[in-house]
């Protein structure tokens, strides 16, 4: 039986709803239904980073095992985020059976339900259906954000376009400064090829692929985008352009996770997830990630927490990109350095408090051996003093101050997840602040800021 789907805005609020498995495309759902409020329970033996994140912070809880019927008892909705038709159809049973809709990335005409194309924009919600063409929605999507944008001058990515057709802000990796999009080679969308997915919006990517039989692709490229601090509105304007053109989007954790949502169906996303102190990906896996794709003929965009030069290792990026000749765009971002105290009523510099302010890692120990920060000289000055990644080594770095003549009645804010629904701000003093975050249970990502600034604002 077959028909034109019928429309619905599901408030999911404080209901359940589950996520089999934990990849790729898990992690691009995920956070629109943590956005919705949904009580998610994720079910797959092992996740991405990223996920394991969302996990660690309490936002959701996870079964580490295989899917199992019961799962469903007591669901709202499903998600078959797993490339296993077998599991993805026992996925759908269980849930016919209980009458639950479920959403599958493996097969669009198996599912009872699809994920449309979505674009916010403040209170609004857009969401597209394409009639089965996630491609078509997608093109659609993007024709409407840019109208709800109110900017012009900024065309939404057509299909079939290629994806280096309109940046000229390359950085040639030879230094040939006469040829502005140096080696910019399309992807898929720019092949000729049909696209290869099966599914709707949630159709699962096509993976890295190669060059046909006898195709001679040319060098792709990369482009370092700064994601912004955590609030998927404060990416730039360029950089969502960006992304919406990649063919590879290579992710960090602290990147907003609706971003992802919007990615194109065939988009290969690619979880560089490091989370604090814990599992991560080396840095020269990600380097040669950037570089394979790219001299695949694909464009990359490394997406980014805040700003990709800012604690990012952008730099490292761009030096591998630059010796293996693929050419590189750098998108700076909003730096959660100044945003995210800003957001908590926290300016960096006022007029007659703070004339000057520096941005420091925290995440080597003050008195190691690595430590390259001359904390010494950071307790005698003036003006502010923002930390990041500090949130682990926050007792010794106050200590140390402290140690060195920082008055301990200096003011301190410390916000966890700024500028996202959970965000938190303490407000504190240097000599409590480490007491303080660890009773509050105050966890990273946290921006420490330390200096008279903190109340400059208070009314």
């Amino acid at each position: 039986m077959s028909g034109n789907p019928y429309p619905l805005g599901l408030r999911l609020a404080g209901r359940r709803v589950v996520v089999v498995g934990g990849g790729a495309v898990a992690t691009r759902r995920v956070p629109a239904l943590l956005d919705a409020g949904a009580d998610v329970l994720l079910v797959a033996p092992e996740l991405t980073p990223a996920l394991r994140a969302h996990v660690d912070a309490g936002r959701l809880r996870w079964e580490p095992r295989r899917f199992a019927p019961a799962d469903l008892d007591g669901a709202w909705l499903v998600q078959a985020a797993v490339n296993d038709r077998a599991a993805a159809a026992a996925v759908s049973a269980a849930a016919v059976e209980r009458r639950i809709f479920c959403v599958r990335a493996d097969d669009r005409a198996a599912a009872t339900a699809w994920t449309p194309a979505v674009t916010r924009h403040g209170p609004v919600t857009v969401a597209v259906l394409g009639g089965g063409d996630p491609h078509r929605a997608m093109t659609v999507r993007d024709a409407v954000r840019d109208l709800l944008s109110a900017r012009t001058g900024l065309p939404s990515p057509a299909a079939g376009t290629a994806p280096g057709a309109r940046e000229g802000a390359t950085l040639p990796a030879s230094g040939d400064a006469t040829r502005p999009d140096a080696g910019a080679g399309p992807g898929p969308a720019g092949t000729g090829r049909a696209a290869t997915t099966v599914g709707g919006a949630d159709a699962l990517p096509a993976g890295p692929g190669g060059p046909l039989p006898g195709e001679v692709r040319p060098v792709g490229r990369v482009a370092l985008v700064g994601a912004g601090p955590g609030d998927p509105e404060l990416i730039t304007v360029k950089g969502w352009r960006l992304l919406t053109e990649a063919d590879v989007v290579v992710a960090d954790r602290l990147v907003p996770g609706l971003l992802l949502d919007e990615l194109r169906p065939d988009v290969e996303l690619v979880d560089a997830s490091k989370i604090p102190y814990g599992p991560s990906r080396a840095q020269e896996e990600i380097n040669r990630i950037l570089v394979d794709r790219a001299l695949a003929g694909r464009f990359v965009v490394r997406l980014k927490g805040g700003d990709p030069y800012v604690f990012g290792r952008g730099g490292e990026e761009l030096l591998a990109c630059a010796q293996a000749g693929v050419p590189v765009t750098v998108v700076p971002g909003v730096t959660s350095a100044i945003a995210v105290p800003a957001v908590a009523g926290v300016p960096v510099t006022h007029r007659a408090v703070a004339h000057e302010f520096t941005v420091v890692s925290g995440h080597v120990a003050p008195d190691s051996p690595a430590s390259l920060v001359r904390w010494e000289a950071l307790a005698g000055l003036r003006g502010t003093l923002v930390i990041l990644m500090g949130l682990k080594n926050l007792a010794a770095i106050t200590a140390t101050l402290v140690g060195h003549g920082k008055d301990p009645a200096t003011p301190v804010a410390v916000v966890q997840e700024g500028t996202t629904g959970a965000q938190r701000t303490l407000r504190s003093t240097l000599a409590d602040a480490a007491a303080d975050v660890a009773a509050q249970g105050l966890r990273a990502p946290a921006i420490v800021v330390v200096g008279d600034v903190v109340g400059a604002l208070d009314v």
